[in-house]
């Protein structure tokens, strides 16, 4: 993600800042501009945008009505009826707030969710809420695990738009005991958010449309029996040598999965990279600038290259130093994923389907 800054003082911000803590302005994200802005108060209600010590008024907001729970800081322009902001708006279900534990977890879920609109939305991509269109819209369902006995186990998933998530996903011991159980390195928030839309843009931009036969060169039929893949997958496990052609093990239980890991990981990559170029990062390690070795510029915002190549290159030094810096503060790699000549082309197939498929602003 990219540097935010105050636009009141030019203080640097978090992205989920209501509040810069220099000059203790209000903050709220505006989609539309996809940059943090700085507020005054007007009626309690309204905000004014600043600009420096000028008030612009030719723009009136409101905050999403979810910032009363402390879960959103998006805008609104005042004009508009609607009350929840486009990231809040795709929301179907929310856990129960009367338990206290709920709201933690909700707030935790919905940091990682408006970071994937947050992409979603750098990509240009359409982001259609189900409630306007219930074939081609996209929902989320946020829930508790019923408790009694008799129970039907809550998974997280996707399924024709609606992606559920379990609650208790926001809980670390419980999400880290589930990552060594199902051997999934990378089990995060923000990581099930971008798998999980990954099902969802398959049946809105790759199904009966040009892409189709691409996807099925690269990535396999996506007609052989789903359940009986994840089946195959989760009593077996994956083939010894998956590595050689998938981004993670799970990737190799069927091609729907293949497709949901790699956009996951694409998503990934992308992310990190802009935060790299927001920051001006320059990689030139000094044992390679000792024998005349190029430096790599993370110069190029990832959202916005044409070149698939060009995010490659940057991303692999990057990766380099990320997993250096963890291993020298004692911490396990935090990209420890090979991208193997088959999933660089699938990557790359995946770059120029999100490129076609951006909506002009």
């Amino acid at each position: 993600m990219k540097l935010f800054t105050c636009t009141c003082c030019s203080h640097p911000v978090y992205f989920e800042n209501t509040i810069c803590l220099h000059c203790q302005a209000s903050l709220g994200f505006d989609p539309k501009l996809r940059k943090i802005i700085s507020l005054q108060s007007h009626a309690g209600v309204v905000l004014e945008k600043l600009d420096g010590d000028q008030i612009v008024t030719d723009e009136l907001y409101k905050y999403c009505l979810n910032k009363q729970h402390s879960v959103c800081n998006w805008l609104i322009p005042a004009k508009e009826e609607e009350s929840f902001c486009a990231a809040c708006q795709l929301n179907q279900t929310i856990p129960n707030l009367n338990r206290p534990d709920h709201l933690e977890k909700w707030q935790r879920i919905e940091v990682a969710k408006h970071r994937l609109v947050y992409a979603l939305l750098r990509f240009k991509l359409p982001i259609i809420p189900k409630q306007k269109d219930e074939l081609r819209g996209l929902a989320f369902d946020f829930k508790a695990q019923d408790p009694t006995p008799l129970a039907k186990r809550l998974l997280t998933g996707h399924k024709q738009g609606l992606i559920t998530l379990n609650i208790e996903e926001a809980n670390d011991v419980s999400r880290m005991m589930a990552q060594q159980q199902m051997d999934e390195v990378y089990r995060t928030l923000l990581g099930h958010f971008r798998h999980e839309s990954g099902h969802y843009y398959w049946d809105l931009l790759v199904k009966n449309s040009s892409f189709h036969a691409g996807f099925q060169q690269l990535f396999g039929d996506e007609n052989i029996n789903y359940p009986q893949a994840l089946n195959t997958h989760y009593e077996n496990r994956a083939n010894a040598d998956w590595q050689r052609n998938y981004i993670s093990s799970y990737a190799s239980s069927h091609p729907w999965e293949d497709w949901a890991e790699t956009w996951a990981h694409y998503l990934h990559m992308v992310d990190a990279l802009e935060t790299g170029f927001s920051f001006g990062l320059t990689l030139h390690p000094r044992i390679l600038a000792a024998s005349g070795g190029e430096q790599t510029l993370l110069d190029t915002d990832p959202y916005c290259t044409d070149s698939f190549n060009a995010i490659m290159e940057r991303w692999i030094p990057l990766t380099f130093m990320m997993n250096s810096l963890n291993r020298s503060l004692g911490l396990k790699d935090s990209y420890p994923f090979v991208i193997n000549e088959a999933v660089k082309s699938k990557m790359a197939f995946i770059h120029n389907i999100v490129k076609k498929s951006a909506i002009e602003d």
